[in-house]
């Protein structure tokens, strides 16, 4: 009978003694704008991240637009500037037939920069915004995964 009590109490001063997550202190950190910035982890070998990848380049080699567009950010950029008018990134690679170098991209080596995943690898080192590519050119692809991946 005394074992019962003896255990409530000892996990009491075991759940007093963790620590807590400071709210105020990460509300401090995210305001602060000279605290370090995190480097973003390699994702390259994560599960979740492969069959993200998986997905990504089935949709791409069926050029399945509605899959591609569900993986998409809104603000997904397929090239250093400005778009025409109602293009889409679709259009794009259909106009320069591009859709077989994309897919040749995704069989390359993901690397992280900046917060996302990279594709090509060259993209994240010592990366400087080129002019603008000549017509039919092919263009850094970007994608992040779902944010659950990266934290």
């Amino acid at each position: 009978m005394i074992l019962r009590p003896l255990s409530a109490l000892f996990v009491v001063a075991l759940l007093t003694g963790c620590p807590m997550s400071d709210k105020k202190s990460e509300a401090a950190k995210a305001k602060d704008p000279n605290a370090a910035k995190k480097p973003t982890r390699d994702e390259s070998h994560d599960v979740a991240f492969q069959g993200f990848v998986g997905r990504l380049r089935t949709a791409v080699q069926s050029r399945d637009v509605a899959v591609l567009s569900s993986m998409m950010a809104p603000d997904f950029g397929y090239r250093w500037d400005a778009p025409g008018e109602g293009e889409t990134p679709f259009s794009f690679w259909d106009k320069n037939n591009l859709w077989g170098e994309l897919a040749s991209l995704l069989k390359d080596h993901w690397v992280p920069h900046d917060g996302f995943m990279v594709v090509p690898p060259q993209f994240a080192v010592n990366f400087t915004p080129p002019p603008p590519p000549a017509a039919g050119a092919v263009p850094a692809v970007v994608i992040a995964p779902p944010k659950a991946t990266l934290d």
